[in-house]
């Protein structure tokens, strides 16, 4: 996986003049999501994820997308979230807020 970046990578990359709305470590991580992914309309939601999932959880999904050769890679890694049973798991949903076990 040559293609993927550490957490130190990203964030010396950062640059709080040109990033000035990106604040905290997960927004910048569901914004480099989105850019893999090659789903920028749903950038939103990968910062959401990037702020409620656990960080391991989401790069081992990200890992077996970036491996596919899929048109729709924002749907593969959801797709593959699903089957590892995260979104039940840790309560997650797209729609208002998460839900409290």
């Amino acid at each position: 996986m040559a293609d993927m970046k550490s957490i130190a990578d990203v964030l010396k990359k950062f640059d709080p003049v040109e990033d000035k709305y990106v604040s905290r470590e997960f927004q910048t991580f569901g914004i480099y999501l989105s850019e893999k992914l090659q789903d920028p309309r749903r950038k939103a939601l990968y910062i959401k994820m990037a702020k409620e999932l656990p960080r391991p959880v989401l790069e081992q999904a990200l890992r077996f997308v970036v491996d596919s050769k899929a048109r729709s890679k924002g749907a593969l890694f959801m797709w593959k979230l699903k089957e590892m049973g995260i979104f039940k798991k840790y309560g997650f949903t797209t729609r208002g807020a998460t839900k409290k076990k």
